[in-house]
């Protein structure tokens, strides 16, 4: 499950970094009479922060893509249904008042018309489910349960999914210091992250021989221990910035349904769709009954 890798990533983030710490303090106190200079255990210890936070964003931004995804998929399937259901609420809304005249049944009708989602909208909304005159014929035939063409799926395979995790890992711009390495970086991953988002696995293998191809970057040599403490900080705050919007990820409606049913989200899109299609039917009946 996305999520759980998030989580898994965050717990393996935190005790690197409090183990660079320690090995930070230790540092100060090793005499310098030929053994190995302070600096390196420090230095060691920000490479595997390094490496823990580049983990930790990996399992982030894969989520974010995956709930992305979902989300879109979500509105291309379930949309038209509950555009449906409230034009049945508002069109049983105004029966009723329309039959009792109450100034209440009334005020109700308005509200529940005013939910009702503009037409001009709606096209672009739901890419390609329905127009300003109404659903086109494949969210007719999902909504009485026909054969229906399936909604575009954007879900990186495997392959994609692994070529994006190793250019992820030897391009990342927090491997460098160097500003204009970390800007050539930067500029890259970009890519990297459009054509993962796409799953287009031909454009990531292209780029992997791109990054081949490429400078190699340069080697970071020994730097003062101040600078590496700075270091250690930065990574640290990063990390932080990053357990925020994981969460919000996470705690998001799209987020908790994928924690619902990670192994198979198109099943539970599946079950919804069926939950819905008997409220229209539902509302359907009680609309005939009111208008009979």
């Amino acid at each position: 499950m996305a999520g759980s890798r998030v989580a898994y990533a965050e717990r393996v983030t935190s005790p690197d970094a409090e183990q660079g710490a320690g090995a930070a303090g230790e540092a100060q106190a090793v005499p310098e009479d030929g053994t190995p200079r302070p600096e390196e255990r420090l230095e060691r210890a920000v490479r595997a922060a390094e490496q823990a936070l580049i983990e930790y964003e990996i399992a982030v931004e894969t989520f974010r893509i995956e709930v992305e995804n979902f989300s879109r998929l979500h509105h291309q399937k379930l949309g038209p249904m509950y555009t449906r259901l409230d034009e049945l609420d508002a069109q049983i809304a105004e029966a009723t008042a329309a039959r009792t005249g109450d100034p209440e049944d009334l005020r109700k009708a308005d509200e529940a018309r005013a939910r009702v989602m503009p037409m001009p909208g709606v096209e672009e909304l739901f890419n390609g489910w329905m127009d300003g005159d109404g659903l086109f014929p494949e969210a007719a035939a999902m909504l009485t349960d026909q054969p229906v063409r399936p909604p575009q799926r954007v879900r990186p395979s495997d392959e994609a999914r692994k070529l994006y995790r190793e250019l992820a890992r030897k391009a990342h711009p927090d491997l460098s210091t160097d500003e204009s390495e970390r800007a050539r970086r930067e500029e890259f991953i970009t890519r990297v992250n459009g054509a993962y988002a796409r799953g287009d696995e031909l454009l990531l293998r292209e780029l992997a021989e791109e990054w081949a191809k490429g400078p190699e970057p340069e080697q970071r040599g020994p730097s003062p221990s101040e600078e590496l403490y700075a270091r250690l900080e930065w990574l640290a705050r990063r990390k932080e910035l990053l357990s925020l919007v994981a969460k919000e990820l996470e705690d998001g409606p799209i987020g908790s349904m994928l924690r619902m049913a990670p192994d198979d989200p198109d099943h539970l899109l599946d079950e919804i769709a069926e939950q819905l299609l008997a409220q229209v039917a539902e509302r359907e009946r009680e609309l005939a009954e009111l208008v009979g």
